[in-house]
């Protein structure tokens, strides 16, 4: 079975004094619908990336979602710059092997503004659902659940990224890069109980 590694948010446990890497279970019942075998990746220090990669022979890359991006709120109580640090090495990397990488909404954001794009606060798109429009031919769906606090307005979308779906106000929703094999979404498709089957195509289009 082909491997997926799944970046994890970090969560600070102060009734233990511990700092844990954690990834929501559902992701592990997607990546099979996926056909892939879940491999959580821990948030090393960026020079052990690609001694990471070299060892677990990743088919497939997934940014998941949760923390805030370190470099824009860097006084956020869930912010959590190793992540940020080993994230942007492990983009990185995956570019430089080719290997088809995935943003999920935190992951999506952090592609784009790797890459040189631009982010915006928005509200009232937490735990929220909402319509799309999509760009052109690569089906996408109508309606998506939303949980985050930063946008991509239109024009911070990076150069080389080309949009797929806007929401009403017109911030992009998903993206791709066909030359580099990236693909960012904002909604989670780990939380749409059953699985969807639009969702599972849309991620197997980029991992194969």
């Amino acid at each position: 079975m082909k491997r997926l590694g799944i970046t994890q948010r970090v969560e600070n446990i102060h009734r233990y004094s511990e700092r844990r890497d954690c990834l929501d279970q559902r992701w592990a019942t997607m990546a099979l619908h996926l056909g892939y075998l879940p491999l959580p990746l821990p948030n090393l220090a960026t020079d052990q990336v690609p001694k990471l990669l070299d060892n677990l022979q990743l088919d497939g890359v997934l940014l998941s979602g949760g923390n805030s991006i370190a470099s824009l709120e860097p006084e956020s109580e869930d912010a959590a710059p190793e992540r940020h640090r080993f994230e942007s090495a492990l983009l990185e990397q995956a570019i430089e092997r080719k290997l088809p990488l995935i943003g999920v909404c935190r992951g999506m954001q952090l592609i784009n503004f790797e890459l040189g794009g631009r982010l915006s606060p928005i509200s009232g798109h937490v735990a929220k659902r909402h319509s799309l429009t999509q760009e052109g031919d690569v089906q996408i769906p109508e309606e998506v659940n939303s949980y985050h606090n930063w946008a991509i307005p239109r024009d911070g979308l990076a150069a080389e990224l080309t949009p797929l779906a806007f929401d009403s106000a017109g911030n992009v929703e998903a993206f791709e890069c066909s030359e580099k094999n990236l693909l960012g979404i904002m909604w989670h498709p780990e939380r749409e109980q059953p699985v969807r089957a639009l969702d599972v195509k849309l991620l197997k289009r980029y991992l194969s």
